[in-house]
């Protein structure tokens, strides 16, 4: 069994509208699923990802109004990275920033990749990662009805970064768990922090890694809008999928056992450091119940949710996008 990557990053926003804005209108991604929280139907989820909605490029938001501010800390999935084609499109984005007002860092090197810092309305920690022809898990594809052209779109996800009191529990978990291998460092943007580290799973590439840093300075992240609530990692199939939570139970974790979300199956653990971690298979995909040309169009609803639409739609806030 090998993890082939991340799947999809989970985060929270305070105003969905704003969200959709952002991730939209600025960064020309595209909404491939409006649906609800399956935990809580009064609240919508929404995921923006590539033109086809492919799995390893969903960022995904759920809609708390009135969520208080993000006080950042340790046991906390960082930053986000969101992977482009080249150091050029850095410097597009980078100049598209300017332009719009988007606060962002200088273009610099992280795990010897070209990348660009950045936050969304809300403080959400991005950072844009330049591909540069590397191999490994292979981009998604541009969503191209946008003002960005082609060659400069997002392309899928790049590396997140958990920040933790203690390193040592979580890269345990992560090699000897879940088979992500140990493949480098490289030094803290804060000082006299040690170095981060870099662990990959099935092919390599951006898109299949998780950076870990340690920082025992900091208190515990308080989450609120612009945190990320957990990470998900692709499993291919079922069948690999049914074998994983055969594992993680009998290793004694308490998990959220195998969870049906109609477009992917899922199961969901805590490692030590307190970090949510998701397995998600690839299949079925976004276009089980809508056709590729019309993801994101319509309020999507799994089969086991459907009997329940009118209660679920008038318990949705209006939401204007």
């Amino acid at each position: 069994m090998e993890l082939l990557g991340i799947h999809h990053v989970s985060l929270l926003t305070g105003k969905a509208e704003k969200n959709f804005e952002f991730y939209t209108k600025v960064l020309g991604m595209r909404l491939v699923k409006k649906t609800v929280n399956q935990d809580n139907t009064s609240s919508y989820h929404l995921f923006y990802g590539d033109a086809k909605g492919n799995p390893g490029t969903e960022i995904t938001f759920f809609d708390i109004p009135g969520l208080g501010n993000t006080y950042h800390g340790h046991s906390s999935i960082s930053t986000t990275s969101l992977r482009v084609q080249s150091t050029e499109s850095l410097h597009f984005w980078k100049s598209r920033f300017n332009q719009l007002g988007i606060r962002h860092e200088e273009i610099s090197k992280r795990a010897n990749r070209d990348t660009l810092a950045f936050q969304d309305y809300e403080g959400t920690r991005l950072i844009l990662v330049a591909d540069n022809g590397e191999s490994g898990v292979p981009a998604g594809i541009p969503w191209i009805q946008t003002d960005i052209p082609l060659e400069h779109g997002i392309v899928g996800l790049g590396p997140v970064t958990l920040t933790v009191k203690d390193a040592a529990p979580t890269l345990k978990t992560l090699t000897e768990v879940l088979g992500f291998r140990h493949i480098g460092t490289y030094p803290s943007p804060s000082e006299n922090q040690p170095n981060i580290d870099v662990l990959a799973t099935g092919i390599g590439g951006s898109g299949a890694e998780v950076h870990v840093e340690s920082r025992p300075d900091l208190p515990r992240e308080r989450p609120g809008r612009g945190s990320v609530h957990h990470v998900a990692f692709r499993v291919p199939n079922e069948e690999e999928f049914n074998k994983w939570a055969e594992k993680i139970t009998s290793l004694g974790y308490i998990n959220s056992g195998k969870v049906e979300r109609y477009y992917f199956k899922a199961l969901y653990f805590r490692e030590p450091n307190h970090i949510l971690f998701e397995l998600s298979t690839d299949t079925p995909g976004f276009a089980v119940d809508e056709s590729i040309e019309s993801l994101g169009e319509q309020l999507a609803l799994p089969p086991f949710l459907e009997p329940k639409r009118a209660e679920i739609e008038a318990s949705l806030r209006p939401l204007e996008i």
